[in-house]
């Protein structure tokens, strides 16, 4: 009898592994890196990213950044995914259609000088927004999180996730949303490596990963952690991580390879790579 019933046992066993690991919220934040559609826009300069310009962007190279930026967001599996440097929405629109996973986005026009954007893809079952407001390179969301506590129970809490892209004001977009919900988990990702988190109450998810020399982005001097996640304790305390794969470098450089440079185009993702963490 005891030998029948192994197999059931064993069966149930990965069945409730699987569902824990199902069942863990994970966040992603990536810049892409000019994803910009072909199209000349009256509002700003991107004569650089149409199909006469300098990087001749045509369809068949726009199609291939759309494609290789959703085989990032596929292999990352994450139920939450920030990225920045996307035109508009008709380019988010691509990029879903493009993706394996059943993600929905939210997208905002932040009206910049480049014409580039902040969107939000996730899995409705982990993330409902409610309300949303913009300001200079910032995208700041109000919703409901379910997540997963230490004990495996689920959980769902409004918090307020903090996307800034301007290094000069995110410390002060940061302290907006501190000082108007103090009690409001808060999760922020973007240009913060000048901020200083622990000021503010905040947990760095990537420090522990740039003290050992891990970056985002490549420059002359090494690995640069341009980009950063904080968090709220609420949210948890775990060190986040940098998400490297091959297929996301150049093989000569040992450098994510740029889709284009000041000069030319290289045909590469992004410049940057994508970062994560657990919300505990």
């Amino acid at each position: 009898m005891l030998r029948l019933l192994r197999p059931l046992l064993l069966f149930v066993l990965l069945l409730l592994c699987s569902l824990q690991v199902c069942a863990q919220t994970l966040f992603a934040y990536y810049d892409v890196d000019r994803l910009y559609d072909t199209i000349p826009s009256p509002f700003y300069d991107d004569t650089a990213y149409t199909p006469t310009g300098r990087y001749g962007w045509n369809t068949e190279r726009y199609t291939r950044k759309v494609r290789d930026i959703a085989a990032v967001l596929d292999s990352l599996q994450v139920p939450i995914v920030a990225l920045y440097g996307v035109e508009n929405e008709q380019v988010v629109r691509d990029l879903s259609a493009a993706c394996t996973g059943d993600y929905v986005y939210l997208h905002r026009t932040l009206n910049t000088l480049d014409g580039l954007d902040f969107a939000l893809f996730y899995h409705g079952d982990r993330f409902r927004p409610i309300r949303s407001r913009t300001g200079r390179r910032m995208l700041r969301i109000e919703g409901i999180l379910q997540r997963s506590t230490p004990a495996g129970a689920l959980r769902r809490d409004t918090v307020t996730i903090l996307l800034a892209a301007d290094p000069a004001t995110a410390a002060l977009h940061l302290r907006d949303c501190l000082e108007e919900a103090p009690d409001r988990p808060l999760l922020a990702a973007g240009r913060l490596e000048k901020v200083d988190a622990a000021a503010l109450g905040l947990t760095d998810r990537m420090a522990r990963a740039a003290r050992k020399g891990h970056g985002t982005r490549r420059t002359r001097l090494g690995w640069r952690m341009r980009d950063r996640i904080f968090t709220s304790p609420a949210l948890g305390s775990r060190s986040g991580q940098v998400y490297v794969q091959r297929f996301l470098l150049d093989a000569d450089a040992a450098a994510p390879l740029p889709t284009c440079d000041a000069r030319r185009y290289r045909g590469g993702r992004s410049g940057n790579l994508p970062l994560w963490c657990k919300i505990e």
